[in-house]
């Protein structure tokens, strides 16, 4: 049996079902005006093609195009402004997936009554480009109701497709010049259900023609790729079922591989082929998720469970064979929900300990050099950016921190929402997008009037 204590879980952290509606007339509702808010008024705005990725302009899926939240375009400030202008904001509905950009483009997929929803805005105004809607009835999980009905899975977008995974654990396949619905695809024949007792959360990853994602229940299931145009498997491994945690693509000894965190074990998979490499049984316990996707720092993995402290792995190989080294195992800090990142020769997390801790630690050594205060919150999402790391705090703080081996210091706190940021928030070159419990949010990091605190 799975506690109450879960499901301030299933995040994490990119779908869908039945049959995707055509062009929507509703459009998102704005909020009441504020200081330096821009009021928009949806409508759907004829289009034929994505605009290509321009710099400081592509946020393809969670925790960015290497799944290790480093922002590579963003420059931060010699001083961070005292207060953030917002420019616009629109109604999307719940849910926890990350926002994608792609050049004037911003995804937003979520749930709004008994539909999932994909948006598509424009992320100069807000102003809705096309919107897509499909049935997906859920009933959540006991202990999970506080969460919701997602979706808590992040999309992924490649080659002018947008793949959502949906809480009840169906792929779907867009077309993000137009919001079709190009395919879809789940696994319910063969178990019954295409995701565990929570909802899927796990968010699909691509590699050249292959989108990689888990199909399954707690007990059983299967890690699959499939290919990009056709939903048609490629290749599938395991047997294991999914988790809450996301898989990584890493390369290892010269090997391009599936790095994958399943209700059992840490896993690496052979990316092109589906082969089976190595793993590392850490297992969901009693009521121990396995949730945070893992870092991965110059062919380490670094894999944090909650209750079970943080582990610096090193998957080797030698004469053929694979093995995995512990290197160090500490306990004094955990990761629940949250999953950290690198920067540097650092890992920067939020422990669930004494009611939730920033901390930072040596990937080398394993040793915490320092905490935050307690009780910041339940959740952070991090993104990495040199010399600083900026975590959303599920309480609607966003605040930037120092990345230095030294101690906890912060640089700027600002308030984004009134609470309810699970989702992960995108930075930009001049602003940063947050998604809240029911709406999405510009806001500008040039101005420095209003907004926040």
């Amino acid at each position: 049996m799975i506690s109450r204590t879960g499901f301030l879980r299933g995040i994490a952290v990119a779908v869908g079902l039945a049959v995707a509606v055509g062009m929507a007339q509703e459009s998102p509702v704005a909020e009441n005006p504020q200081p330096g808010l821009r009021v928009v008024e949806g409508g759907s705005v004829p289009v034929s093609a994505v605009a290509a990725p321009r710099s400081g302009a592509y946020w393809p899926g969670w925790l960015g195009p290497r799944r290790d939240g480093w922002v590579s375009d963003f420059r931060p400030p010699k001083r961070w402004p005292t207060t953030l202008t917002k420019s616009w904001q629109v109604k999307v509905g719940t849910g926890y997936g990350s926002p994608l950009v792609a050049g004037n483009r911003v995804y937003q997929h979520a749930r709004q009554g008994g539909d999932e929803v994909l948006w598509c805005f424009d992320l100069a105004t807000g102003k809705t480009r096309w919107r897509q809607s499909y049935p997906a009835p859920f009933k959540i999980g006991g202990g999970g109701e506080y969460h919701g009905k997602g979706p808590k899975s992040s999309p992924v977008m490649a080659d002018g497709r947008i793949f959502t995974m949906g809480i009840t654990g169906k792929l779907i396949a867009w077309d993000a010049a137009s919001g079709k619905r190009l395919w879809s695809r789940d696994y319910d024949a063969r178990f019954k259900k295409s995701h565990p007792y929570w909802g899927a959360s796990t968010s699909p990853i691509v590699d050249e023609k292959r989108v990689i994602v888990h199909f399954g229940t707690d007990e059983r299931g299967t890690l699959v790729a499939l290919d990009v145009a056709t939903g048609k498997e490629i290749w599938s491994q395991g047997k294991d079922g999914p988790s809450y945690s996301s898989p990584l693509l890493v390369d290892i000894q010269g090997v391009r591989q599936v790095v994958e965190w399943n209700h059992r074990a840490l896993t690496g998979v052979e990316s092109r082929t589906g082969k089976f490499l190595w793993e590392y049984p850490f297992p969901h316990v009693g009521s121990d998720q396995n949730m945070p996707t893992p870092a991965f720092h110059e062919g380490r993995v670094l894999l944090g469970g909650e209750n079970r402290g943080i582990l610096g792995l090193e998957p080797r190989r030698k004469d053929g064979a694979w093995s995995v080294k512990v290197l160090w195992h500490q306990k004094k800090v955990a990761l629940d929900m949250s999953s950290a990142v690198v920067n540097g020769e650092l890992l920067y997390g939020f422990s669930h300990y004494n009611k939730g801790r920033l901390f930072c630690l040596d990937i080398k050594t394993g040793q915490v050099l320092w905490q935050g205060p307690g009780r910041t919150g339940r959740n952070v999402m991090f993104l990495s950016v040199p010399g600083h790391v900026v975590a959303l705090i599920d309480n609607g703080q966003l605040q930037v921190v120092s990345a230095n081996r030294k101690s906890f210091q912060p640089k700027a706190t600002y308030r984004v929402a009134a609470g309810g940021t699970w989702a992960p928030p995108v930075l930009l070159g001049d602003g940063v997008l947050v998604k809240d419990r029911d709406t999405l949010t510009l806001w500008s990091l040039a101005s420095t009037t209003s907004g926040a605190r």
